[in-house]
């Protein structure tokens, strides 16, 4: 049955699947959406999401994995206290997107931006109370709604994006931002379904309710999995920024290089990716209740599997990225002209050792959550986004590598974040084993004493 809880390898999978299916579709979908928007349409459509993400990411990208560690550590009600918590956030986050619209149009120096912002905003919203009720669901071991509202999200965005753009291709501004009203759509239609899954679920009320989980539980997993999740769209909308501020100062056609970039190679490199989300997310509800008993060892290696099986995963993947580069820029992206084909590919090639270092991030800082050290992976992603932007400057500044730069400080940034995160819970989990070892020895202490006594 779907509300049956699944084994660590079966809910992998499921969630890896639904996320690879999710990603297929979104990756294809640049196809006819390329064919539609252009280099500079796609250009757009990159540098409305940084924002867009960010004010996701305050108002839902830490609840799935928060609320799921909670869930599964035993606390009860959580799930309810975080649809008020960040339900409310949500419709802060919709807000704040329509009231920045115009002063990001302005900075980033492209008007159509403000119309784009205004039909995406409401997604801010629903994708918050729709993550509560993915962390519900993973936090039970069940991973189905979170595979398929995946999958349905993406549906629906290709249908109704493609017929959208497809209609106004000849205003290039209502093109783009009818695609980006096309992702509220789905956004909408896969909370209601998810809604409809989870009081189903839940079925019959106890006349007299358990006591939720208070809000500063749900604020000690979320807040800080909601600061890691925010530095990568944060870095990501200032190296918009300055990427293409420096790009314009040499070439004609920025825009549509940081699309390129932005919205090409890096779609390319998360579909490897987007397989190993599963394993992230899955191994919370293993790791968790043994981090919350107190035995780290068998916390540490229940992380250490998962993060052996990501790197078994994504290295071949890595390396498939590489060698047929071409291929998946010739089947995926065949409007580009020859020469914005040929950067793609230089960049797909530099980048695909990402495939390797950002699905070890992923899988290390969900470890890190479930053993209970959530700040960690937040230092780790700050850190790594400072840099990450400051590499970007100053090899488009300095060199001569232009947009390349951007793919090759990303390599290094991600390198480094997964090494921090590697150092991190082998200490954790070596100070685990020191505390472990002493509860033992005060415990064979105690029983000698009593024998004697």
């Amino acid at each position: 049955m779907l509300s049956q809880k699944q084994s660590f390898i079966k809910g992998a999978i499921i969630i890896s699947l639904g996320g690879f299916i999710s990603k297929i579709l979104g990756a294809f979908y640049r196809i006819p959406l390329t064919n539609f928007l252009g280099g500079e349409g796609m250009g757009i459509y990159q540098m409305v999401y940084p924002l867009y993400c960010i004010l996701l990411t305050v108002s839902a990208s830490g609840i799935p994995t928060g609320i799921a560690r909670l869930i599964s550590s035993g606390s009860k009600g959580a799930e309810r206290q975080a649809f008020r918590l960040y339900g409310a956030i949500g419709v802060i986050g919709t807000l704040l997107m329509y009231l920045l619209s115009a002063p990001l149009a302005a900075v980033q120096t492209e008007p159509a931006i403000r119309l784009c912002c205004v039909m995406l905003c409401p997604s801010v919203f629903f994708v918050s109370v729709l993550s509560v009720v993915r962390g519900y669901f993973q936090g039970r071991g069940n991973m189905y709604p979170t595979a398929i509202t995946e999958v349905s999200e993406q549906l629906i965005k290709v249908a109704l994006g493609c017929a959208l753009a497809y209609v106004f291709r000849s205003d290039l501004e209502l093109a783009v931002a009818s695609t980006l009203f096309a992702v509220t759509v789905s956004e909408v239609v896969s909370t209601v379904i998810a809604l409809f899954w989870y009081y189903k679920k839940r079925g019959r009320q106890p006349l007299f309710k358990e006591r939720a989980a208070p809000y500063s539980a749900i604020v000690k997993y979320t807040v800080p999995l909601t600061l890691t999740a925010i530095a990568m769209p944060a870095s990501q909308l200032v190296e918009s920024i300055v990427a293409v501020r420096l790009l314009k100062g040499v070439t004609d056609n920025a825009t549509a290089l940081y699309g390129i970039f932005s919205g090409c190679a890096v779609t390319i490199i998360n579909l490897p990716v987007s397989v190993t989300y599963g394993l992230a997310a899955a191994s919370v509800p293993q790791i968790s209740p043994l981090a919350e008993r107190g035995e780290m060892n068998a916390a540490r290696d229940k992380a250490f599997k998962s993060i052996l099986i990501t790197f078994a995963i994504s290295l071949p993947a890595a390396v498939a990225l590489f060698v047929f580069a071409p291929f998946a820029v010739k089947l995926i992206f065949s409007s580009l002209q020859a020469g914005e084909k040929e950067l793609l590919v230089e960049m797909v090639r530099i980048m695909a050792v990402n495939a390797v270092t950002l699905s070890l991030v992923q899988t290390s800082s969900a470890c890190l959550t479930s053993l209970g050290k959530p700040v960690k992976s937040t230092v780790t992603q700050w850190t790594t986004a400072i840099m990450r932007v400051a590499i970007t400057a100053a090899l488009i500044k300095f060199t001569s590598l232009s947009i390349s730069g951007a793919a090759i400080s990303a390599n290094c940034s991600y390198l480094v974040a997964a090494l921090i995160n590697f150092w991190y819970i082998i200490r954790v989990t070596k100070k685990g084993e020191r505390n472990e070892n002493n509860a033992d020895r005060i415990g064979s202490t105690r029983r000698r004493l009593d024998q004697k006594g």
